[in-house]
């Protein structure tokens, strides 16, 4: 799958158990010894070798023991119940990595796959807040931190990012609740950022 031409861009964004600001990003350990992270995507436009996948929903759960670069992680990838087959398999390859691309360098991170869901997943982005509800399952809120003037924080060229070359907003969880594959967790004011994504292959 990996030789099909695709394209995907529209917003991202995720939210984790740590502290704000997540000093992962930055190659750092987590804040609290591990790190539990919510990625979720919503395509705006896109195709997979023919495939249109415009308006499609995607969320990663991931889970590391320690420094997010030298342990092996526990994953599970929820995909779209609106979505046909072909565009849940597309969905698929392209944000599990398998089908290269920027997240493709995720790869060699992930020591088991916990497993693949076809869910409801609503995603919405209104001004400076994003919300996430996928089934019964997870669920995140978050909203910009105010900065100078009242504009968003910004930060890029960060090392580790799933946006690598775009700026991201620094965020704040109001809600972040996983409880799917063993994980029971709720907590809130944590870590969180979204921006505009955009891979191809």
């Amino acid at each position: 799958m990996a030789s099909a031409s695709w394209q995907v861009s529209g917003t991202y964004f995720e939210a984790c158990n740590c502290t704000s600001m997540c000093p992962c990003v930055v190659l750092g350990d987590p804040t609290e010894g591990g790190c539990t992270v919510l990625i979720a995507w919503h395509v705006d436009a896109g195709h997979y070798d023919g495939v249109e996948l415009d308006g499609c929903n995607v969320a990663f759960l991931g889970a590391s023991p320690g420094n997010m670069l030298k342990t092996q992680w526990k994953v599970a990838l929820y995909l779209d119940d609106r979505a046909t087959p072909e565009q849940q398999q597309a969905l698929g390859a392209i944000f599990s990595g398998q089908a290269g691309g920027p997240l493709g360098a995720l790869a060699p991170l992930v020591g088991e796959v916990l497993g693949v869901k076809s869910v409801p997943i609503e995603f919405v982005a209104e001004g400076t807040k994003r919300r996430l509800r996928v089934s019964n399952l997870l669920a995140m809120d978050v909203a910009a931190i105010e900065g100078q003037g009242g504009k968003p924080v910004t930060i890029e060229n960060v090392p580790f990012t799933p946006v690598p070359g775009l700026p991201a907003v620094v965020a704040r969880s109001s809600g972040l609740s996983v409880h799917d594959h063993g994980f029971d967790l709720d907590i809130s004011d944590r870590n969180g950022f979204y921006s505009p994504f955009a891979y191809q292959a």
